[in-house]
């Protein structure tokens, strides 16, 4: 799984009628685009550090030249 600041993460529900859950990856702390990942959840707003499982689903989002600052905080 590989992942930048900025790309989409779905986790799917676990249960039937269950809801997907989505957030913005706001930091990567693994080399390389591998987790770690900071996400922000669009249900609440709350931050967390995730490392995701086979039911996430990363979607890539188009980035600018020069990369994402907030990737880099941490490095």
């Amino acid at each position: 799984m590989e992942a930048t600041a900025g790309d989409r993460i779905i986790i799917r529900g676990h249960r039937v009628g269950e809801p997907d859950r989505d957030g913005r990856i706001v930091e990567v702390r693994g080399p390389g685009g591998s987790p770690p990942y900071v996400v922000r959840w669009e249900d609440d707003g709350h931050e967390g550090l995730l490392f995701p499982g086979t039911d996430a689903v990363i979607r890539h989002v188009p980035h600018e030249a020069g990369g994402d600052p907030q990737q880099q905080r941490r490095s």
